[in-house]
């Protein structure tokens, strides 16, 4: 079966959709959790808000395309999602593992507009490839600050299980 590029566009589109939508999932979820790590919550708080930003310039993107969210998709990514946030929970190490797949996840979202940017470019579909790299941009940001958050809930999470408290919720 061959596709033409148009066609990969518009898959790219929404696997980018979906992909985001698991994120803005995942982090609502965790910000309920945070009530021991504010600087942890407060950055969660502001990506989710630029996150729904990206979701917008994904939906124009896609309707300038032809296309629309999968809802397949965005079931079965939303249900991993689910699953990989109730696995966290289970343990007391819960924002730490969070965390860490937080940080992960910047990169794969990097990895993934930079992507849509070069197959945007070959479908000719260049319309909206200043949205994406901008997406780029708020992601390599949002990297940086999990980064620089990793050492002081690390020792915030020491702290609290060295004292015996939960150090979650």
């Amino acid at each position: 079966m061959t596709m033409d590029a148009r066609a990969i566009y518009q898959g790219a589109l929404v696997n980018t959709h979906a992909m985001e939508q698991q994120g803005l999932q995942q982090m609502e979820k965790q910000i309920g959790r945070l009530e021991r790590y504010p600087d942890y919550r407060a950055l969660l708080e502001r990506h989710v808000a630029t996150t729904k930003g990206q979701l917008t310039r994904l939906e124009a993107a896609m309707q300038a395309a032809g296309t629309s969210p999968s809802g397949f998709k965005e079931t079965v990514t939303s249900i991993a999602g689910h699953i990989g946030a109730q696995v966290h929970a289970a343990f007391q190490d819960e924002t730490l593992k969070n965390l860490y797949a937080g940080y992960a996840y910047q990169y794969e979202q990097i990895g993934a507009y930079r992507s849509l940017i070069a197959i945007a470019e070959a479908a000719g579909e260049t319309a909206h490839v200043a949205g994406f790299r901008q997406s780029v941009q708020e992601e390599e940001s949002a990297a940086q600050a999990v980064a620089a958050i990793i050492e002081p809930v690390t020792r915030r999470y020491v702290e609290l299980t060295v004292a015996g408290e939960k150090a979650d919720r």
